[in-house]
């Protein structure tokens, strides 16, 4: 049958041909894979050991697999490969073996960035405390073997699986453990002065998830989270009862409306906020003032508005009668967290406010010497201010007209600069350096704190009715205007305590380049601007990158 009729023939056949063809060769290749797998010649060529190829001196070697013979069906079925020595024909010179390569030199990591400023985790943090990870194994809750899915994926993993949280009771929907820890609240010798309100962490944690509250609905999104929330978010009423006449917070069908006022402040924060700005110029919103602390700050009005001022405001308040403060405020979308002045250093370093507020937040400045105060002196940046709104300020009732002479008493003792008192507001002014304090007069209280107390630790220390000596090199207080400020290393950053002790600033330049690059790959890869993220939680702050 010629080509041209293989063409014309029937398909049947043609499939038929081809199939007995491709057999045919399929045949004969075993066949001779089977038979023929003997000597192969090669050529090489030799190394003299230095890295040089001699050249002139060819090799001829035989094949590993000369004189053998094997199952190549078995040999793919394991998908294994047998190895033999090289056997070299005398060439005259005998092979000589590689030397291997040095090893590398140890380096050692001081920082969380290398050589070339890319951040890390590989660096040295401490010692190593074999202790801590055995009990943490021993606190950590499996179980052997379990039922269901847990089973099927205990059996992949060896046999154990992490047993599964249960839901928590639906009163604990607003359970925080270190401030609703009962226990040790009933055995404080006294409460009388808030420390019911502070810190007392349990020795374990929840083993159950909080719930959600009933009808809890995805939270409305930045700006608009301002003015409106929904009211099944944060079901709480009481406050539109007590506030409802200061201008606080309303509720409107199924929302809670926020008009933007507050107790001293009825009129709105934004004319609350112009006011300040034109008693003190150099005040500056979102320029020499950049990042504020509003103490008692209800439902987080004043910080809400100064966002759009360029200014980040941390809104605090404690977990008393009006509890859900802080939830509106997160619930809004403005950082918040529950804090209270009582006995012990609040949780931020020293120098870390520009301007700390206080507008009828229920503390009493003077109490104890002034121990209240002397914590905002602490946080408050040098030769920045005090912003204090409240009744003792324009009312004059005798009691009230007493609080305010107190007050004028304890800020003139603390060095304090009154710059100015208008309508229901004063404002005083921190000194910039140490010279007033050391020519007040022998015996004033309340004194310096010693030199050796470090007015940076705070986890859990004690308030000391002292004033906290301002560094000598001015550190704190020659920082730069916003936004120069976000990527200009501050000067006090070479006296922070930690991790790494390569220069501060170069690893505070690395981190900007390092989270610019990661939250940009977020933004596309995860479609960040499409989720409408407003508040976020970061663990690892660092230098806040």
């Amino acid at each position: 049958m010629d080509a041209g009729h293989v063409l014309t023939a029937p398909l049947q056949v043609r499939i038929a041909g081809f199939a007995l063809l491709a057999l045919t060769f399929f045949y004969l290749g075993k066949h001779w894979s089977d038979g023929y797998q003997k000597l192969i010649f090669f050529s090489s060529t030799q190394n003299d050991g230095g890295g040089a190829v001699a050249r002139g001196s060819p090799t001829v070697a035989l094949s590993p697999n000369f004189n053998k013979s094997f199952d190549v069906p078995a040999l793919i079925d394991r998908n294994d490969t047998q190895s033999a020595p090289d056997k070299f024909l005398d060439s005259g010179q005998p092979p000589s073996a590689a030397s291997p390569p040095p090893p590398p030199p140890a380096v050692k990591r001081y920082g969380i960035v290398d050589s070339n400023g890319t951040m890390s985790d590989d660096f040295e943090v401490g010692e190593f405390d074999p202790e801590s990870v055995e009990r943490l194994n021993n606190d950590t809750d499996t179980q052997e073997g379990g039922d269901g899915d847990g089973d099927r994926d205990g059996e992949e993993s060896g046999g154990f699986s992490i047993s599964k949280f249960p839901m928590c009771h639906l009163n604990s929907k607003e359970y925080i453990p270190c401030l609703d820890n009962e226990v040790a609240i009933k055995k404080l010798v006294s409460t009388e002065k808030g420390e019911r309100f502070e810190r007392h962490c349990p020795d374990k944690g929840l083993n159950c998830l909080v719930p959600q509250p009933k009808g809890y609905r995805k939270p409305i999104p930045w700006p608009k989270s301002r003015d409106e929330v929904w009211f099944s978010n944060v079901p709480h009423p009481k406050l539109v009862k007590d506030k409802g006449g200061q201008n606080w917070i309303t509720v409107v069908k199924d929302k809670f409306k926020f008009p933007g006022g507050g107790t001293q402040f009825i009129h709105g924060a934004d004319e609350y906020i112009d006011q300040i700005s034109q008693m003190i110029p150099e005040i500056a919103f979102g320029f020499n003032t950049r990042v504020v602390l509003d103490i008692g700050c209800g439902v987080a009005s004043f910080g809400a508005y100064l966002f759009s001022r360029n200014v980040t405001t941390l809104s605090i308040a404690p977990k008393d009668v009006h509890e859900n403060q802080i939830q509106f405020a997160l619930e809004r979308g403005v950082p918040a967290m529950v804090a209270a002045f009582a006995t012990r250093r609040l949780l931020y370093p020293s120098q870390a406010f520009d301007l700390i507020h206080c507008s009828r937040c229920r503390v009493n400045w003077t109490r104890d010497d002034g121990i209240l105060l002397l914590e905002v002196d602490r946080m408050l940046r040098a030769g920045r201010y005090f912003v204090w709104a409240a009744q003792p300020v324009y009312k004059h009732e005798e009691a009230l007209e007493v609080q305010w002479k107190e007050m004028l008493d304890l800020t003139t003792r603390l060095c304090w600069k009154l710059v100015k008192r208008e309508k229901y507001v004063a404002i005083w002014q921190k000194p910039v350096n140490n010279s007033c304090y050391l020519s007040r007069a022998q015996g004033t209280k309340p004194p310096l704190c010693d030199p050796e107390d470090n007015p940076d630790s705070v986890w859990y220390v004690d308030l000391k009715a002292c004033i906290t000596r301002l560094p000598q090199n001015g550190y704190g207080a020659n920082v730069s205007s916003w936004p120069e400020r976000l990527v200009t290393p501050p000067d006090r950053l070479q006296t922070v305590q930690i991790d790494a002790y390569t220069s501060r600033n170069e690893l505070f330049k690395a981190e900007m380049r390092f989270w610019k690059e990661v939250i940009s790959g977020y933004v596309r890869a995860f479609h960040w601007k499409e989720i409408g993220m407003r508040n976020v939680l970061d663990m690892r702050a660092g230098y806040g990158g």
